[in-house]
């Protein structure tokens, strides 16, 4: 049974959804598919709604990147509604996917994207959905150069800055770079993240960052062959 089934089980019953789940349970405790479904819910619709407004391009965007099955629309959008009427508890579902893929940080990085993809629905990233998604990312144990990288990847970068891109600083050396590029590109490949079973829409996402990756890569290389980075 997949964890969007369970999550529909656990919708269907009776009184506050979000009530039924600790939010901020200690390490150790086991999070099971319902529970990090949720999570995703509370975190996507929060999200829309961190610069104080949901518009239908980002619960538009929230169905592209959360792909549910037919049978679970109407329990998934109650608890999205639900979770959408305040930010305030994010940061305890946000631990809580913390916990379970500290190993997987790869996993963490897709939510990450799903996030920038419906802060960016509406046309715009403010600054409060800029501070949503930089909160988030600490809970998630990214550092703020990981952040940048990731902020850039989705919202566009300084044309001469390609080393933010990679996540590494301009005086790496060689042999650094391609471990840091290689690294980069196999968390960040369409065929790593369909693995992980994300949707369509998502891979559309990683196609796009590994174009920036590959060109960011790309740009140093050709720099310091030239004797200019």
């Amino acid at each position: 049974m997949n964890f969007w089934r369970k999550l529909t089980e656990r919708l269907t019953g009776r009184g506050d959804p979000f009530e039924r789940i600790c939010a901020d349970c200690p390490p150790g405790v086991r999070v099971d598919d319902a529970d990090f479904a949720m999570a995703l819910i509370a975190l996507g619709a929060k999200m829309a709604k961190a610069d104080g407004v949901v518009t239908k391009d980002e619960v538009a965007a929230f169905k592209q990147v959360f792909q549910t099955p037919p049978e679970a629309g109407e329990a998934i959008a109650r608890a999205f509604n639900l979770a959408k009427q305040t930010t305030l508890g994010f940061d305890g579902y946000a631990r809580r996917l913390a916990r379970r893929f500290r190993a997987n940080p790869a996993v963490l990085e897709d939510v990450m994207d799903a996030l920038f993809h419906i802060a960016r629905a509406d046309g715009a990233v403010t600054e409060a959905e800029l501070e949503y998604l930089k909160t988030v990312a600490e809970i998630f144990g990214f550092t703020e150069g990981e952040f940048r990288r990731l902020r850039i990847a989705h919202i566009g970068a300084a044309p001469d800055d390609p080393y933010v891109i990679l996540g590494v600083d301009p005086d790496i050396d060689d042999a650094g770079l391609k471990r840091a590029y290689r690294r980069v590109a196999a968390h960040n490949h369409p065929d790593s993240l369909l693995a992980r079973g994300a949707p369509p829409e998502m891979q559309r996402v990683a196609v796009a960052k590994m174009a920036l990756i590959n060109e960011a890569y790309a740009k140093i290389r050709a720099g310091r062959a030239a004797g200019l980075a």
